[in-house]
């Protein structure tokens, strides 16, 4: 696939559109891409015709992978760049007349690995680029929070669109492991999802909070499935975490169970910044929604309005430096210059503005108190209030719109 693509024209700094339906034959496409030098831009079938199309034309995509089960309804969004179908017949036949040999191609570490969109308050969404440099920062930083090797199993729950499958996938891949893709109607299925768990030995299992609670009570449901599991880490992220509802899974376990550590991150800071191991006195304690400590090569700041730090225990605003931040927005050289700016801490770096809130326990622990904007997430997705209130505007019947979360 990587061949096929450096034959039509694709390299370093070009991007590629993956849309397809999660499956193994997404990770080849995603492989196949990176492979070739470019980058990939994972696009969820699912969303509408409209948001699709802007995302395919904001990212300049020179070629779009698809699965035989979406590409009928990419025809009038891509235009003149060639749709290459990959679990067509015809592409099949065509592909095995290339050398299945790795193509050579030089892919430096600030080339882009991948664009992943994120919601946007204009009711434009932007792109994150992120570069090899910054995923491979990543994995290199929490070797010694973890201890992953070649034996692990790891689960793939997440949409491709969402940076948690960054985590999922190259985690897996990258430590020489195996990566289960859990398909969509299975990721909505509790039971069938632990039914999975069990029957692939997964051994790192990737959640928002939100699902693993659903997860709980399918272990309610039917604990002799909880009994065969063979986790040894379970990751939380993409939400706040209520420490307070964990004090269950604790309490039917025996000592020696599956670590579970909460981890905080940002799509700008490639996947995760902090980390906090759990345990039962936390979930029992229920105290807020910790987050811990910045991981390994990442620097964490809770600042005032002036970017000075604040004392333990006051609320100010989380500022990240260090090796995860991506290189900006795509196309977005104002914004980026709003969101990404000189850190007054270090000569010549940048720090990123996450927008969240946060303050220092007195231990040196962070807890996360929401957002300072208007943005929210909720079952893990990135949601800008003023996005939906700039379409609900467009509508000729309406004046004015205001959005909340209830």
């Amino acid at each position: 696939l990587a061949r096929c693509l450096i034959g039509l024209g694709v390299g370093a700094e070009c991007v590629v559109a993956v849309v397809m339906d999660r499956g193994v034959d997404t990770v080849a496409a995603l492989l196949g891409v990176v492979k070739a030098g470019a980058a990939y831009v994972p696009v969820d079938p699912q969303q509408p015709a409209e948001r699709l199309g802007f995302m395919l034309a904001d990212s300049d995509v020179v070629c779009v992978l698809a699965s035989r089960s979406v590409a009928g309804g990419l025809a009038g969004l891509v235009g003149e760049v060639p749709l290459l179908v990959v679990d067509d017949p015809d592409t099949a036949e065509r592909l095995a007349a290339l050398p299945d040999t790795a193509p050579g191609v030089r892919v430096l570490p600030d080339h882009p690995a991948y664009v992943i969109y994120t919601s946007g308050s204009t009711g434009r969404p932007k792109g994150v680029v992120v570069t090899h440099r910054n995923v491979a920062h990543l994995f290199a930083s929490v070797e010694g929070v973890y201890d992953f090797g070649p034996d692990e199993v790891w689960s793939c729950f997440h949409s491709f669109a969402f940076d948690f499958s960054v985590w999922e996938m190259w985690g897996a891949l990258l430590h020489g492991g195996r990566v289960v893709v859990v398909g969509f109607s299975v990721s909505r299925s509790p039971v069938e999802f632990l039914e999975l768990l069990v029957r692939e030995r997964v051994t790192v299992l990737s959640q928002t909070p939100s699902a693993f609670y659903q997860l709980m009570a399918a272990e309610v449901e039917c604990p002799e499935l909880g009994e065969q599991l063979a986790l040894r880490y379970v990751v939380f992220g993409g939400e706040a975490l209520d420490l307070a509802r964990l004090e269950g899974w604790y309490g039917c376990r025996a000592a020696g169970g599956p670590v579970l550590v909460n981890m905080y991150g940002i799509t700008e800071t490639t996947v995760h910044v902090s980390h906090l191991a759990l345990d039962a006195g936390l979930a029992a304690g229920g105290a807020g929604s910790l987050i811990g400590r910045g991981i390994p090569g990442l620097r964490t700041f809770v600042l005032d309005a002036g970017l000075c730090p604040v004392p333990a225990g006051v609320v100010g605003e989380l500022y990240v430096a260090g090796g995860g931040l991506a290189r900006g927005y795509l196309a977005r050289a104002g914004l980026s210059a709003q969101r990404f700016v000189a850190c007054p801490f270090a000569s010549g770096e940048r720090m990123y503005r996450t927008g969240d809130l946060a303050r220092w326990s007195d231990a040196g622990v962070l807890e996360y108190l929401g957002r300072a904007d208007e943005q929210v997430k909720i079952r893990g997705f990135r949601i800008e209030l003023g996005e939906i209130e700039t379409v609900l505007a467009g509508h000729p019947a309406l004046t004015q719109a205001a959005v909340t979360v209830r």
